[in-house]
């Protein structure tokens, strides 16, 4: 199954193109790390394909289906780049990871057992589970983070895409964090898209790069991005190796 099919997509932002053109499929247990400079556009792709921003141009298939047509939010979890905390006053951080199941069941309903335990289970995973009663606008940056992420992965989601999630975590939960993010890959075929500006970290996790600047410049593993020419020359040998991080 292909989870994403983007076809001559084209956007522009304030009368100025954000990029044109654009066309690249993600199959189902793909792990991506898209990359690329500021302003480049990546936040834009994914708001795009996640109906956040209406293209000028191009079709965009979610789990097969057009963008148009696709219901099933619960199979995609978001964690994006700024967050809005006004939206989310004066919840707890426990109704606040409930929120990611809303594309499930009403949000008003009784929430399930499973879905406590399921709760509990991410904000342990986050070590954060002693502040799920405190109201989400007591916490720390690093701990509004791992609240936002296990609102992504609460629905159990087929499709997670993170914008730059570990900014505000500390070192050791940011390997740990890491770390979940592969065993859902390898373990739950979950699909990964995750946007970060550690171009020469992101092999050490991914199983594709995609480097995106107004344009695709490369998309593929990594192996091929090291034995690319083109990529050697656009980046230049030493830059290219420390990228696919493959010696």
């Amino acid at each position: 199954m292909s989870v994403i099919t983007v076809n001559n997509l084209s956007v522009m932002y304030e009368k100025e193109c954000v990029f044109s053109d654009i066309s690249f499929s993600v199959e189902k247990g793909d792990y991506i790390a898209l990359a690329g400079p500021n302003g480049s556009g990546k936040s834009t792709l994914i708001k795009t394909i996640l109906s956040l921003v209406k293209p000028i141009h191009g079709s965009i298939f979610l789990f097969d289906k057009p963008l148009g047509d696709f219901k099933d939010w619960n199979k995609i979890g978001y964690v994006p780049q700024k967050l809005n905390l006004s939206q989310y006053f004066p919840a707890t951080v426990k109704e606040v990871v409930a929120m990611g199941l809303v594309s499930k069941q009403s949000y008003f309903s009784k929430i399930k057992k499973v879905d406590l335990e399921r709760i509990d289970y991410l904000l342990n995973l986050m070590e954060i589970l002693q502040l799920k009663d405190k109201n989400i606008n007591e916490l720390s940056g690093g701990q509004l983070q791992r609240a936002i992420i296990a609102r992504a992965l609460v629905s159990n989601p087929e499709l997670l895409i993170l914008d730059e999630p570990t900014t505000a975590l500390d070192p050791n939960t940011r390997e740990r964090f890491f770390i979940t993010l592969k065993d859902l890959n390898m373990s739950d075929n979950v699909t990964i898209i995750l946007i970060t500006h550690d171009t020469g970290g992101a092999g050490q996790y991914a199983k594709k790069l995609m480097y995106f600047d107004s344009k695709i410049v490369f998309y593929g593993t990594f192996d091929d991005f090291c034995s690319s020419e083109s990529m050697s020359s656009y980046f230049g040998y030493n830059s290219q190796h420390i990228i696919c991080h493959k010696h």
